[in-house]
């Protein structure tokens, strides 16, 4: 992904002026007007709030995931699913997201989103049965599954000349937000006098707070980068943008291979963000160690989500950057399963490691295509179909884990499926486009 692209407005058949990715360009009155300075900086802080927000819903849970089994009774087959719901919400609402920008605006449905997280969390602690649980996760889970689509949105809409930098920007605060969560969660809910409640709705403070910039933008329709606009100027039918041809995107290989990597990876992050405090907990490492270590594996994405999109744009092929981090995520895995207390801290940093396959994810959807249209549809396409396949996976450990008694079996499962997620890396990160093969 270029860190500096240029965009040099042309005119579409109805004279409107747009970029050559498809993007709306600012109307021309004897000079491009540019966004006010103000303005995007708020967006600025707007994208660094929101991505805040992406994963605390979740890690915190996985922090406190035995005091919530214990509170509301839940097996261990049942934790799997409440660990599965995360991909579920992104895959069902997720593929929503572009539909609903188009309609109502992204910077709307993000701020909409904020608001659906913050609720979600308020409600999910005390409403007192599972089913419930479930359900306000799935609230908070919504938010999170649009704002994760319309993130690269934003960034193509308000910074065209920036997307690499802002990119990084947002895949860091996400990463940042991860590991706080994972490690202040414990010491939040003992400070509240060890309510596991209280520990869980304290991360819908940080929400709310996220509301508030994108209120500036709930009123703005400019069209997401690859929308189809009417040209209203034609005296035929709305024309359709010059970048946006009509892609069979399902007969692509490449697309196929990003999103079973997205999907694989997305597998082995919520595993790791559901079950690994429980891992180091049953090993003997106390419950508040075990949440710092769930956060310096987070907190590995932070740097490395700013350095990997830097470094895989330079390059023609992604498929080195893959394998150094499938064999740091089975050496980690190894290490779980040899030794998980012994070398719990070098353990969690090989699988902060391997889980940065996410921002290199996101990299490679920029990459595989070449037009703003369709960045869009394969970042729907590969993000909502990479959730599907990941859903099976966290329900699968709490499985084995319920019925083997012990972790050997789900361990040996995360291991296995790091060899697929490198072989599909490999394949979407050829020096090759969705146009190419559609």
């Amino acid at each position: 992904m270029p860190d500096d692209e240029t965009q040099t407005p042309t005119l579409n058949r109805g004279g409107a002026a747009r970029t050559p990715a498809g993007l709306p360009a600012p109307q021309l009155t004897g000079a491009a007007e540019a966004p006010a300075p103000w303005l995007l900086r708020l967006i600025a802080v707007g994208l660094v709030l929101a991505a805040l927000n992406l994963r605390p819903a979740i890690t915190s849970l996985g922090a406190l995931l035995e005091e919530v089994r214990d509170g509301l009774h839940m097996s261990g087959s049942v934790a799997g699913v409440l660990t599965s719901v995360p991909p579920l919400c992104f895959a069902v609402f997720g593929v929503m997201a572009p539909r609903l920008a188009r309609r109502f605006g992204a910077g709307a449905v993000v701020c909409a989103g904020m608001a659906a997280i913050a609720a979600g969390l308020v409600i999910r602690p005390y409403i007192g049965s599972t089913a419930g649980f479930l359900a306000a996760s799935a609230l908070a889970l919504m938010g999170i599954a649009v704002s994760n689509i319309l993130m690269p949105v934003i960034v193509k809409r308000w910074f065209p000349d920036r997307v690499g930098t802002m990119t990084g920007l947002y895949s860091m605060a996400l990463a940042l937000g991860t590991a706080l969560a994972a490690a202040v969660t414990v010491p939040l809910t003992s400070a509240m006098g060890g309510s596991w409640q209280s520990g869980l709705a304290v991360w819908a403070v940080l929400a709310a707070l996220a509301v508030l910039p994108w209120i500036v933008l709930v009123r703005d329709r400019t069209p997401a980068p690859g929308t189809p606009a009417p040209d209203r100027s034609a005296s035929g039918p709305a024309s359709r943008p010059a970048d946006a041809p009509a892609l069979r995107i399902t007969r692509s290989r490449t697309a196929w291979g990003l999103a079973c990597f997205f999907g694989l990876q997305a597998t082995a992050a919520y595993i790791t963000m559901g079950w690994m405090p429980q891992i180091f907990r049953d090993a003997g490492v106390s419950a508040g160690t075990a949440g710092v270590l769930l956060a310096v594996t987070m907190a590995m994405g932070v740097p490395l989500a700013f350095v990997i999109p830097r470094v895989a744009g330079r390059l023609k092929q992604q498929g080195p950057i893959v394998v150094v981090l499938g064999l740091c995520g089975l050496i980690g895995y190894g290490g779980l399963y040899l030794a998980p207390a012994a070398g719990a801290w070098v353990w969690a940093v090989l699988l902060g490691v391997a889980n940065c396959a996410f921002p290199l994810a996101l990299t490679m959807i920029g990459m595989r295509s070449r037009t703003g249209s369709g960045v869009v549809r394969l970042s729907a396409f590969a993000q909502s179909t990479g959730y599907l396949l990941s859903i099976p996976g966290p329900l699968l450990v709490g499985v084995l884990y319920q019925h083997s008694g012990g972790w050997g079996l789900p361990i040996a499962l995360m291991a296995g499926l790091m060899i697929p997620q490198m072989v599909a890396g490999v394949l979407a990160g050829r020096d090759r486009t969705i146009e190419d093969e559609c």
